[in-house]
């Protein structure tokens, strides 16, 4: 199952390059770019850095895109 997120909504909120985010939790730019892309499904450990960084809960970043409904799947953009 393919892994959604929404890390690029989460860091424009921010004002934060893919750069920034990648300092903030010890990733090289490329990593966040895959991630984003959904090239690159982070590990547990990275995913909750992410949204730590962020400020939110992990599934407010990332969702399993399984096709069921979800209250946590929200609008995609």
């Amino acid at each position: 199952m393919p892994l959604y997120n929404k890390s690029k909504v989460h860091r424009a909120l921010k004002d934060w390059t893919q750069a920034e985010l990648a300092a903030r939790v010890d990733v090289t730019r490329k990593t966040i770019n895959t991630i984003e892309n959904r090239k690159f499904i982070p590990s547990a450990y990275l995913a909750l850095k992410i949204a730590r960084a962020f400020g939110v809960s992990v599934e407010e970043v990332f969702q399993i895109d399984d096709g069921l409904p979800s209250e946590n799947h929200g609008e995609r953009g």
